[in-house]
This record gives structure tokens, sequence and C-alpha cells, in this order.
């Protein structure tokens, strides 16, 4: 499956979109609220602004994913890699990340109030400007 496929299945209604595919892809802003992704190959993907509200990443590979500004409210990115993914100014609120590997990866001033770190990786992760879980702002 590639993008414009995905981007028409979804617009036709379907949401199951487990172990898909999408290495490189660009979705910048696209809305895949609601998807399951879980699995899936999204390594080097420019997810920024995009709508990933409630979308299910468990397990997904996004290395190097751009994710800059993207809405992950409530989205599960449970054991997900994203190893050196850049989410700066992404909206994390009530995210899963409960054994994801952030190593490397870029949170500068996401909002990661109420996310779930469980077990997290977070060596080399850069936090600075963060809203972490108990609201307070990493400095």
């Amino acid at each position: 499956m590639d993008v414009d496929e995905l981007l028409i299945r979804y617009k036709a209604g379907e949401r199951n979109f487990k172990g898909a595919n999408l290495i490189g892809g660009y979705l910048y802003g696209v809305d895949l609220s609601g998807a399951n992704l879980q699995g899936a190959s999204l390594s080097e993907v420019d997810l920024s602004q995009a709508n990933l509200e409630g979308v299910n990443l468990k397990e997904a590979s996004l290395n190097g994913a751009n994710l800059t500004g993207a809405n992950l409210t409530g989205a599960n990115l449970s054991g997900a890699n994203l190893y050196e993914a850049k989410l700066t100014g992404a909206i994390l609120d009530g995210a899963h990340l409960k054994m994801a590997d952030l190593i490397d990866a870029d949170f500068t001033a996401a909002n990661l109030q109420g996310a779930n770190l469980y077990g997290a990786y977070l060596n080399g992760t850069l936090l600075q400007g963060a809203i972490m879980p108990d609201g307070t702002i990493h400095e």
C-alpha cells in the first residue's frame, strides 16, 4: 500500500491499516484520527501537523519520522520505535508511550500532559520546554 491508497481507503471509511508499509511517505497535515496503524512501518515518514488523535500506533516503527506539531492526543504508541523522531510542539496529551523507544527523539515544547511514559527509553531525549505528564514544564 502506498500513501495515495491509504488516503483513498481512509476517506472511504476504512480505518484498519495494521502493518502498513509507508516508509518515507509524505503525509503532512493529513487527518488519520482513529486509524489502526499497529505495527506499521512509518520510518522517515512526514506526519508533521497531522491529526493522529486516538490512532493506534502500538509497536509501529517511526524512527526518524517527522511529527512536528502533530496531534497525538490519546494515541497508543506503546512499544513504538520513535528513535530520532521529531515531535517538536506535538500534542501527546493522554498518549500511551509505555515501553516506547524514545532514544534521541526531540520532544521540545511538546505537550505530554497525562501521557503514560512507564518504562519508556528516554536516553538522549530532548524535552526542553515540554509539558510533562504531571503538568510541569521541563527546563
